[in-house]
């Protein structure tokens, strides 16, 4: 039986010669990278449990959430994690690199067939190289400097073929855009997918990465691209070793197979608050801006740094609109100014940072304020990832287009005077919460009141906000627990010990950050049932011993919020204890019991 490209990535990197989804083994990471909100955590949990680091040269730091250091938090776990490479030996990117996961391609960490892991969520943006790339949690990322290996799940495959030649206008981002609206944010959720076809082949690097990019966003857990000539042959003048691309079999299993004709897809704009709720740029109307973002791993390369300069050059951004550029790595800052855009960028108005990732994860530039309404080249504009207003997404070129106008629109339709400014303020007003105390020991029965929340694609952002990433003490995270998802907002204050969850789709897509699982055990939450999780939200929560299970009805219990439900985790048995009716729901599978038992997966490898 012939194998996927995932599928052959995963079986070289194990002890086994083929692999078929739903398969759970060990496979060899070749890069191991901890960013600086995720470091700090990663070396505690070393420390915690007294593991060394199995392979320096494969283990990195890197700097590029907060690269200006500007945040007193940021700058301690920064300088917290300076001090650990130095005692072992290891490379740290530091704030004037730029972006980890740009960098692993252009420092030759990863290439065709290589696998590496992050705790950047966006990791798999190394499927535009044909690499297999994961963002992970911290005791992952511990496990795998400490053994060079991490346990996984093969994910099945989904072979998407674009047809046809992109119409004039339409960039790499209006291709994920446009996907967005197709497959939403769960229709292929936790798939691995492979883009095939004429538009695909022709595609630069950068655009490889803009698509690679958005997987997370599309529920997925990666998207593949076979690596071209023109890819193999930049990969092999950087690769640290020698290699050999690798591509699907002829007899390759899908899940799906998908043929989709791209002369159809237009310049498109995902709406404030959700990535995949899409809509032409051109049914948007007259949307004003306060202020504009180009930059991103997403949209941050050098490519589109030349298209926002094209449209920029001998212009002015509009009155009172604020445009921030950043450049993904320092690699391609120096491209720009060698190429003169640095200038065109400043003489139209805008405001040019150093490298890294920018208003992503609390960043050092592109954050907006509470009423204020931006159109980004990010990849997520879930409510206070970018800041507390208002984000639509789009690419370079709309951007730059939509800072010269005044609102979103496309080059084509750039008016000759901006759009007069309107600005509305309002105060911001803090959260409160007080914090719950952690504990419990391992039961595989548990018995407790549910939380009904019945919400799809309930994101990390919802559940625990950027602003509190600095924290690494796991009591004092349960206060901060859903102060950023609506309706939600004095959960950490109602919730009582021993409680239990039942949501959605998609629990936990977006981001690869611990204390979105964390937030649970300190509030004493005993467990999560929902329909499906997001893939990364999964592992971290297995791997913190703590009780995730799926569904698919509950609707023979007759259960209503606040119920009392009895929970068998190991046969998924449940019972409403109000009136006694019982079902099961998906029970824990035996890797997750293992680690469950054993207190979590650092425990488990001890």
């Amino acid at each position: 039986m012939g194998m996927t490209i995932t599928e052959k990535i995963i079986a070289a990197h194990s002890k086994y010669e083929s692999v078929k989804p739903g398969d759970i083994i060990d496979i060899v990471i070749d890069a191991r990278v901890a960013r600086d909100f995720g470091g700090a955590n990663v070396v505690k949990n070393l420390n915690d449990f007294g593991l060394r680091v199995d392979d320096p040269a494969r283990t990195l730091f890197t700097f590029d959430c907060n690269p200006t250091g500007s945040d007193q938090k940021y700058a301690v776990n920064q300088h917290f994690c300076r001090q650990y490479a130095r005692a072992n030996d290891i490379k740290v990117y530091d704030i004037n690199a730029g972006i980890g996961t740009h960098l692993l391609i252009e420092e030759g960490y990863v290439w065709p067939g290589a696998t590496a892991v992050s705790t950047d969520s966006h990791a798999n943006i190394l499927g535009a190289v044909g690499a297999f790339g994961q963002g992970m949690g911290d005791m992952d990322i511990a496990a795998a400097w400490n053994n060079g290996k991490v346990w996984f799940k093969v994910p099945a495959s989904v072979r998407i073929n674009l047809h046809g030649v992109l119409p004039a206008g339409v960039s790499a981002k209006d291709v994920i855009l446009n996907l967005l609206k197709i497959y939403g944010a769960n229709t292929l959720l936790g798939y691995s997918i492979e883009l095939y076809g004429e538009s695909v082949e022709v595609m630069t690097l950068d655009e490889r990465i803009t698509i690679a990019s958005m997987a997370t966003e599309m529920g997925a857990i990666i998207i593949l691209f076979p690596p071209s000539e023109e890819i193999i042959t930049y990969c092999r003048s950087r690769a640290r070793q020698p290699f050999e691309p690798l591509f699907a079999d002829e007899d390759a299993i899908y899940e799906l197979t998908a043929d989709i004709d791209v002369t159809t897809f237009r310049p498109m704009a995902s709406r404030p608050g959700e990535p995949h709720d899409t809509v032409a740029v051109s049914e948007l109307g007259v949307t004003r801006i306060d202020s504009a973002f180009i930059g991103s791993c997403t949209n941050g390369r050098i490519e589109d740094m030349r298209i926002a300069a094209e449209i920029l050059k001998g212009k002015k951004v509009a009155p009172e609109v604020v445009l921030k550029i950043v450049p993904a790595t320092d690699v391609v800052w120096n491209e720009s100014l060698a190429e003169g855009l640095i200038e065109i960028f400043k003489s139209a108005g805008a405001l040019v940072s150093n490298a890294g990732c920018a208003g992503c994860a609390a960043g050092q530039v592109g954050q907006n304020g509470k009423g204020e309404i931006t159109v980004s080249t990010g990849n997520r504009n879930f409510p206070g990832k970018q800041g507390q207003g208002s984000v639509y997404l789009a690419s370079p070129a709309v951007v730059a287009a939509s800072a010269i106008a005044g609102f979103i629109t496309t080059p084509g339709n750039i008016p000759a005077t901006p759009l007069e400014f309107v600005r509305t303020t309002s105060q911001q007003t803090a959260a409160k919460s007080k914090p719950q105390n952690a504990g419990g020991e391992r039961p595989t029965l548990i018995k407790g009141r549910i939380w009904i929340i019945e919400r799809d694609n309930i994101d990390t952002d919802m559940i625990f906000h950027n602003r509190y990433l600095a924290i690494t003490e796991t009591g004092e995270m349960g206060q901060y627990t859903f102060d950023n998802l609506e309706g939600y907002r004095n959960f950490a204050r109602e919730a009582q010990p021993g409680d239990i969850i039942i949501t959605g789709k998609n629990f936990g897509s977006g981001s690869s950050r611990q204390q979105a699982v964390d937030c649970f055990i300190s509030l004493g939450i005993q467990a999560i049932i929902a329909r499906s999780f997001g893939a990364i939200y999964e592992r971290n929560a297995i791997n913190a011993a703590f009780p995730v299970l799926t569904y698919d009805s509950l609707a023979v219990i007759d259960i209503k919020d606040k119920d009392i439900i009895t929970l068998n985790l190991v046969t998924g048995d449940v019972t409403n204890e109000r009136n006694g009716l019982r079902t099961a729901v998906n029970p824990f599978y035996d890797a997750q019991y293992d680690i469950y038992m054993k207190g979590g997966l650092l425990g488990r490898i001890q």
